[in-house]
């Protein structure tokens, strides 16, 4: 396999090593904000994930225009699915920002196992 090759899974390995940064910092952080942070991390390598799939060689946009047969199209569908997941993730984000801010006013503290040892 040859330099260009391996380029051409460019996005795909960027997409594996973001996934993987963001899932070891879900795994492995104590403090719950940067477990967030490792979680919306997590999920724009899934919007990376998807995007590149979209992409079709020499596609257009989805129009039908006169005069023009065997056109390729793009699949619009993945960029919706993504425009939903990104509003999705950050309601996400948000709604877990709150609990831990809720969190910290009940225990005083947002690492994981200082938490666990005040139960």
């Amino acid at each position: 396999m040859n330099l260009l090759e391996l380029l051409g899974y460019f996005n795909y390995w960027v997409f594996a090593i973001v996934l993987t940064v963001g899932l070891y910092t879900v795994i492995a952080k104590i403090n719950l904000v940067k477990k967030l942070i490792g979680l919306s991390i997590f999920q724009s390598a899934v919007f990376l994930m998807y995007i590149t799939m979209d992409k079709v060689e020499g596609g257009t946009a989805p129009i039908i225009q006169k005069g023009m047969e065997n056109q390729v199209f793009s699949n619009p569908l993945p960029q919706v699915l993504i425009l939903t997941a990104i509003v999705v993730g950050v309601s996400t984000l948000a709604l877990g920002l709150a609990i831990v801010v809720r969190i910290f006013e009940a225990y005083g503290t947002i690492e994981e196992d200082e938490i666990l040892d005040a139960d």
